[in-house]
């Protein structure tokens, strides 16, 4: 039997070259602006017009002067450590920015962004031959108040004359991989992956001429990680009509995930489409028609309460906006090895991609209609 013809990519070299680009860029909770610049200046060729908010979610805008407004929507930022105390013998110590993952930490490079520029550091921990329990003690774990960093100074008055002081992000130097069977891994996939699909779904746009009977707003919104405050802002200053969110979903097919509780996903399976309070019911039944009609493979989650998404800051601003969310399946969240599959990213860009030639003015989006 014959093998099935693999559908056309729709994403260029150059496509994947951003990509690559805008992964190993920090962009930490809060000091977005660095990413937002790059993914400004990509998405620039592919809009009408573009602004800018006082925190610095960035937005592109085709058709700015239709009264109806549909946005699609990815958070800018990724998850990071606030230097906190710095020692008298030069070490540094830190606070959450964001639910960065404290476990992973011992061992691993970083780099801190302070007032004179970058400075390289380490996590640093206690060899094993000097932690090892004695007289039946548990060995000590990593936790965020014995976790320190190590840039090599020998005391405080050395680490400040580098530029590093309270305050100052640090982020996870690990970027950007190719692996074997079209798998990618990079640090801050979550949910810098959203921002690239929604700029490539304006690109499809651009690319096929497409017109489009209302304005459409690509926003990448900044301070997700700490509780969806940029898409709060910025939902109120935009006032959509339709809201179509995109961000990361855990893939439950590793070890140590209960599948009776997280459910099942599975990478390179497709976009995982959200049932939840926040997702509206007809707003996700159009998409859902869509993947059918356009043979895009689609993947289901429930959530009992919040999305701990952006969808729940669109949807429940305002007076309320139809907010629906597709997910991308990711292994490894909130470490430096995050990973997805390449066809997940192409299928969840057609999703959206045809979901936004599907809606219009008068789509009838009414419960009671």
């Amino acid at each position: 039997m014959a093998k099935a013809k693999k559908s056309k990519a729709i994403l260029s070299d150059q496509s994947y070259q951003f990509l690559e680009a805008y992964i190993n860029n920090a962009s930490p909770t809060g000091f977005e602006t660095s990413g937002q610049k790059l993914w400004l200046e990509y998405i620039k060729p592919l809009v009408d017009t573009t602004f800018t908010d006082p925190y610095g979610t960035a937005v592109g805008v085709i058709n700015p002067d239709a009264p109806f407004k549909v946005v699609i929507e990815a958070h800018a930022d990724e998850i990071s450590w606030f230097v906190n105390y710095i020692s008298p013998e030069g070490l540094i110590y830190l606070k959450r920015n964001g639910g960065v993952d404290h476990q992973i930490a011992p061992s691993m490079r970083v780099v801190i962004h302070g007032k004179k520029g970058v400075v390289k550091a380490v996590f640093g921990w206690p060899a094993i031959h000097t932690r090892m329990a004695n007289n039946g003690e548990k060995e000590t774990q990593p936790k965020v108040d014995n976790l320190f960093l190590d840039c090599g100074a020998r005391n405080k008055k050395e680490v400040e004359s580098l530029g590093i002081h309270i305050g100052a992000v640090a982020t996870y130097e690990e970027g950007y991989e190719e692996l074997a069977y079209d798998y990618l891994i990079g640090r801050a996939f979550d949910n810098r992956i959203g921002g690239f699909m929604i700029a490539e779904v304006a690109r499809l746009l651009k690319t096929n001429k497409k017109k489009l009977p209302f304005g459409l707003y690509v926003v990448n919104a900044v301070q997700e990680e700490i509780g969806l405050r940029g898409a709060e802002m910025i939902a109120r200053r935009i006032k959509p009509d339709i809201a179509i969110i995109t961000d990361v979903t855990h893939d439950t097919t590793t070890p140590m995930i209960s599948k009776m509780i997280q459910g099942e996903c599975s990478c390179g399976k497709g976009p995982s489409l959200t049932y939840g309070p926040a997702v509206h019911n007809k707003l996700l039944a159009i998409i859902q028609s869509v993947a059918e009609k356009n043979k895009i493979p689609v993947q289901h989650n429930t959530v009992s309460r919040s999305t701990g998404t952006d969808t729940d800051a669109f949807a429940y601003s305002n007076d309320g906006c139809p907010s629906a969310l597709i997910s991308i399946p990711l292994r490894y969240m909130h470490t430096t090895v995050e990973m997805l599959h390449k066809d997940d990213i192409e299928n969840t860009i057609k999703l959206i991609y045809e979901t936004v030639l599907t809606l219009s003015p008068k789509t009838n989006l009414d419960y009671f209609k």
